[in-house]
């Protein structure tokens, strides 16, 4: 049974990964970004999320390492608040309660006692560099008092400030003005750029970054030149030079550890590396994807991080190799294909990058794979006219998946393509089918698959603005050359040529409904007869369902004029109708629920009902302030029992939806400690170990002592102590690892606590009846006392439990003697 708690709305997965610049441990095994109110910890080598340090209840905006610990994390949020983290074991050691918003936070090497931070002055677009000292308590809550303020008017985003060589100077640029501030001078030197020049460059600041080792600072400009600036603590004698290579807006820049090399990103989607800041003397690492947006090298000079604009985090070799890609929910702008679960694999599908299909684990928050429907370089031009990914569906078993493209540069240049792919057992992948150049003649509105299981032919309904609909059908495709198998238009049906809108089929698809604006017509899947017609005036039809289960009779529609009707099928009669602004209906395929949307302007409300009954199951206000793109119902692999009528409608399959900020979301009833508890500590709380190595060491026998705790096997004569009797095994799984001495010391110590206690307990639980044969033994012959040792091996071989061995041919005539031997003279005894 689940515990009675309040539903809530989390966030489930689609955060920024490329917020802010990513940064390394201090041995480049961990890499740490921001992920929404999260921070998130990684491995470099395998690409797995190690911990979610999660305690920040807003935007978290900045991290950094403790200068003073290696083995600790800062963290800054708008929430107020910096948060000092173990990352190691994920625990939150302390808070520092400022009392404002903090957009960046800077904890410089050499400066130990200061740290720094950005704020918001009074007016909204003005932001000010402050310092301050983090008091020392032993309290885990703090509050921070004394602020110094050091640089006004500098920008919101931490990459245009940087510190310089050991700390002396601090370096801020916003607009057309760089500023730099010496510490022990305690004197701003300012630099201005002219706003417009005879070569038409755009001399905008967009990022900044000091050399580790010399008074250098590296500048990137809005017209892609890089400006390497020096003698900056003299206003009338600094000197600057220039180099360029992006044709566009330089977005980050970064020195490397030892100040030998350069980097710089932008929307070319090329990692450029500048060797000692020589124009002629550069390489390049292309197609990296989206445009980058951050860049940072490693402590130890080994590695690079880029951030990119898909949402994507890179680990790139010092050799300008890319060793590890760390890919989140790709964004944009608007999502064509809706929200979508691939039969397989259970994972969300939807529009990723452009002219892809992203499919994304819900569980793991972590993209599987992107499947390329448009099959074309993407050039990173607002000039062009791409192709866009458009429609996408699933067949019900997952065997097809079909896409609709277009492009359209003027009205009367219309191009449609829809592909048919069919997934391949042994590629394990979407294969192209059957390629359709202009289905219709204009814009396709929805496609619907229908895939009953005992049918071999599977058939496929698109709708378009033409006023048509088709049925595609698989046909045998083969020739002299090859057999195949291809699509095919099967029926073109219209009513008095409206444009046709939706389509659904019915759970046990015998019935397809297609909308024609404000008509529903209901249609025969077998003969493809017009069966009947429903008519809701206000409005154009926008979303169209049939009920599910107990429900399968009713059909459900939504209108432009903010009507939710229900029709039902036996009668061919208006059910009931209620006027809701529904943005998204979904229905639940494991259950008769569906769940409708409506917007308005105070945000999305959520109402989940059953067409049969007149009072919805659950309603939820204010889900959302924003407005609900796109919902989805998900299957639960292990059915939940919540115990409240209102929650009764996620037992079955679990609740997604995407607001506008491109943010899933969902619902859940528990904490959020409780969703996000380290892997040490689920360890440590769960009593059945996971199935790794430690478990077929430990866990093969817990379970056995948990099963049978009173019953001993026969024979048995080994004693298995459990792990927690041990202490050299207790010690090495709840002691934290950095704290632990080294494997040498503990190898031999954890071996032989392995190998104890098989001796004793062996000697001990011997039967009585084998010491008094080998006592009465001793008293005979040497003939007897060497038959007598042979029976006692063979007896202690079967109580130990193990197959008795093969014995030689003399050994097989000496035991024929001693069944001839008469011990009756024993019983006197």
């Amino acid at each position: 049974m689940v515990a009675e708690e309040n539903l809530r709305v989390v966030r489930s997965g689609g955060s920024k990964l490329n917020f802010r610049r990513a940064i390394f441990s201090i041995d480049s095994k961990y890499l740490f970004c921001v992920s929404g109110d999260f921070v998130k910890v990684y491995s470099t080598t395998t690409e797995g999320c190690v911990y979610v340090l999660q305690g920040h209840s807003n935007l978290v905006t900045g991290i950094q390492l403790n200068p003073q610990n290696h083995l600790q994390l800062y963290s800054c949020s708008l929430d107020g608040t910096i948060k000092l983290w173990d990352f190691v074991d994920g625990i939150l050691i302390k808070t520092f309660v400022v009392g404002c918003k903090l957009y960046g936070f800077f904890a410089p090497v050499h400066l130990e006692d200061s740290v720094f931070i950005i704020i918001n002055k009074e007016t909204p677009d003005e932001f000010q560099l402050a310092s301050m000292k983090l008091p020392k308590s032993p309290s885990q809550e703090v509050e921070v008092k004394e602020l110094s303020f050091v640089l006004d008017y500098i920008n919101q985003s931490p990459k245009c400030t940087a510190f310089g060589r050991e700390g002396q100077y601090v370096v801020a640029a916003r607009d057309l003005y760089l500023s730099v501030y010496f510490f022990k001078k305690k004197k701003t030197f300012r630099f201005s750029l002219p706003s417009e020049s005879k070569k038409n460059c755009n001399n905008i600041f967009t990022c900044v970054a000091c050399h580790p080792k010399e008074d250098c600072i590296a500048t990137g400009h809005q017209d892609g030149r890089i400006r390497l600036w020096r003698n900056f603590n003299d206003n009338r004698n600094y000197t600057y030079t220039s180099l360029h290579w992006h044709h566009d807006i330089v977005m980050d820049l970064a020195f490397s550890v030892e100040g030998t090399s350069l980097l710089s990103g932008g929307r070319e989607s090329v990692l450029v590396e500048w060797r000692g800041g020589i124009e002629k003397n550069k390489e390049f690492l292309p197609r990296l994807g989206g445009t980058i947006e951050h860049i940072s090298a490693s402590p130890g000079g080994d590695l690079f991080c880029t951030s990119h604009s898909d949402n994507k985090i890179m680990i790139i070799h010092r050799n300008l190799e890319v060793s590890a890609i760390i890919q989140g929910l790709v964004k944009d702008s608007i999502v064509n294909t809706g929200l979508m679960i691939d039969p397989r694999t259970k994972a969300l599908v939807m529009n990723g990058k452009p002219g892809h299909l992203q499919f994304y684990s819900l569980q793991n928050d972590k993209q599987l794979y992107n499947l390329d429907i448009i099959q074309q370089e993407y050039v990173n031009d607002p000039g062009l006219v791409h192709i866009e990914l458009m429609k996408a569906a699933f067949s019900s078993r997952g065997n097809w998946l079909a896409t609709v493209e277009q492009r359209q540069e003027k009205e009367a240049e219309l191009e449609l393509q829809m592909k048919l792919w069919e997934f391949n057992e042994q590629q394990q992948g979407f294969i192209l089918n059957t390629r359709i150049n202009m289905p219709h003649e204009d814009h396709i509105t929805a496609l619907c698959f229908s895939d009953i299981e005992n049918s071999e032919t599977p058939s496929l309904v698109t709708t378009s603005k033409d006023g048509h609909f088709k049925v595609w059908i698989l046909t045998d495709d083969s020739d002299i050359y090859k057999q195949a198998m291809g699509w095919t238009c099967d029926f073109v049906g219209s009513y008095h040529n409206y444009q046709a809108t939706n389509c659904c089929f019915s759970e046990d698809e015998s019935l397809l409904a297609v909308s024609f604006e404000e008509i529903i017509t209901i249609w025969d899947s077998a003969t493809w007869e017009l069966k009947c017609t429903f008519c809701h005036r206000p409005g154009k039809i926008k979303n169209l369902c049939f009920g599910r289960q107990t429900c399968s009779k009713y059909l459900l529609g939504t209108t432009e004029k903010s009507f939710l009707c229900c029709w039902n099928l036996l009668t061919c009669t208006l059910e009931w109708n209620v006027q809701l602004n529904v943005t998204v209906l979904e229905p639940d395929p494991n259950s008769d629920n569906i769940a409708a949307v409506s917007w308005f302007s105070g945000g999305s409300d959520l109402f989940v009902f059953k067409p049969s009954e007149p009072r919805p199951l659950c309603i939820q206000k204010s889900i959302c302030r924003e407005k609900v793109q796109c919902a989805v119902f998900v299957p639960r692999d292990v059915p939940e029992s919540f115990i409240s009528e209102d929650y009764q409608w996620l037992n079955k399959s679990q609740f997604y939806f995407l607001n506008e900020s491109q943010d899933l979301m969902t619902f859940s009833t528990k904490s959020p400690e409780e969703k996000l508890t380290p892997t040490s500590k689920q360890l440590i709380a769960e009593e059945s170990l996971p199935t790794t190595p430690f478990y077929f060491l430990l866990g093969k026998h817990r379970k056995q002592q948990e099963t049978k705790p009173d019953e001993v096997p026969e024979h048995e004569l080994i004693y298995h102590p459990s792990a927690t009797d041990i202490p050299a095994i207790s010690e090495l799984l709840q002691t934290p690892a950095h704290v632990l001495p080294s494997a040498s010391f503990l190898c031999s110590m954890f071996v032989n606590s392995l190998l104890i206690s098989k001796g004793t307990k062996s000697a001990e639980e011997v039967p009585d009846e084998v010491e008094m044969e080998s006592e009465q033994a001793t008293d005979d012959s040497d003939e007897e006392n060497n038959i007598s040792e042979i029976a006692q091996n063979a007896i202690n071989d079967t109580d130990i439990g193990d197959e008795i061995p093969q014995i030689s041919k003399t050994q097989e005539k000496t035991l024929r003697k001693l069944r001839k031997v008469d011990y009756s003279w024993m019983c006197a005894l």
